[in-house]
């Protein structure tokens, strides 16, 4: 391809650096990327994201694309609306970050160690549900802000804890902040956390076809795929309390053969404040149905979840 590709993203520190990240993938095969900065309505606001509305981290960029301003559109997948739009097309899920959560507390505590009334930040309930379920007796503050300003919190000692994403941390090179990688069993993360999602318009099957083959990691793409059709199938938006991880494990088929297949786990706040949580396992090229049968289940165990604003 001979032309320059113009690669939209947000302006954050950790958007440029995910971006960049895709970039340099293009660039060692010969394509030639040029950054373009596109500000979004949840950039330029400090509101809790559910005030703002759905998808204000990714309209901007999308309409970009869409109106040919860039040719390529990378976000952090979990900011994407769970409904598609027929103006762009998935190109590539790149190779996934570790999607677990991570605890950043002061004194080096692990969440075990917190002593009750400890202040946690996040800005997920998500993360708050599954932290109060936990019954550690710890206050849940609302958080919002960059990563560095969230671990500033607790530096400074406005929190003793903050939660967020390890992804993140590992994009920026800031592993050395956390005291704690939280194990699913404690705390599964938001559906699609850790993946980037690279969209380009629906008609350039050039393009398409070209970062696909670069960048697109077929395992990482499938797991999100089950993780965000439980997302859709319980019509919840990212900010609603739902979690899932989906992973790709060794099974036996009916003749004892060694087959890889995807597991699925979920979870998902109740009316009572608690989480219901149901798990399933399937072919890999069953990923969608899988989503939706354990959203199925959850919501037979009594999940209760609004639909929301699609960002956690």
């Amino acid at each position: 391809m001979t032309r320059t590709l113009r690669l939209g993203t947000r302006g954050s520190a950790l958007a440029m650096t995910q971006a960049g990240w895709v970039a340099d993938r293009l660039r060692a095969e010969g394509v030639a990327v040029e950054l373009v900065t596109i500000s979004t309505e949840g950039d330029r606001s400090s509101a809790p994201v559910a005030e703002i509305g759905v998808g204000v981290f990714t309209s901007a960029l999308r309409d970009a694309l869409a109106e040919g301003e860039v040719d390529l559109a990378v976000h952090s997948y979990k900011d994407l609306p769970t409904a598609p739009d027929p103006r762009l097309r998935l190109a590539a899920v790149p190779t996934r970050e570790d999607p677990r959560d991570a605890l950043v507390a002061r004194d080096d505590l692990l969440l075990a160690e917190l002593p009750a009334g400890s202040t946690v930040g996040t800005g997920s309930p998500r993360r708050a549900t599954q932290l109060r379920a936990l019954g550690l007796g710890l206050e849940v503050r609302a958080l919002r802000g960059n990563v560095e300003t969230r671990l500033r919190r607790v530096a400074d000692g406005d929190l003793d804890a903050v939660v967020v994403a390890r992804a993140g941390l590992a994009r920026l090179g800031r592993l050395d902040a956390i005291t704690e990688t939280l194990d699913p069993l404690q705390m599964l993360p938001a559906p699609a956390q850790g993946a980037l999602a690279v969209e380009c318009r629906v008609d350039d099957a050039d393009v398409e076809h070209l970062t696909q083959s670069i960048v697109d990691d077929p395992a990482s793409r499938d797991a999100v795929t089950a993780e965000r059709a439980l997302l859709a199938a319980l019509d919840a938006g990212c900010s609603a309390p739902v979690g899932a991880l989906a992973e790709m494990v060794e099974d036996l088929d009916d003749e004892g053969r060694a087959v890889t297949r995807l597991f699925l786990r979920g979870v998902a706040g109740t009316a009572r404040d608690a989480v219901t949580r149901a798990s399933a396992i399937a072919e890999t090229t069953a990923a969608e149905q899988l989503g939706r049968d354990v959203a199925a289940e959850l919501l037979d165990l009594g999940a209760a979840v609004l639909s929301g604003p699609e960002r956690q």
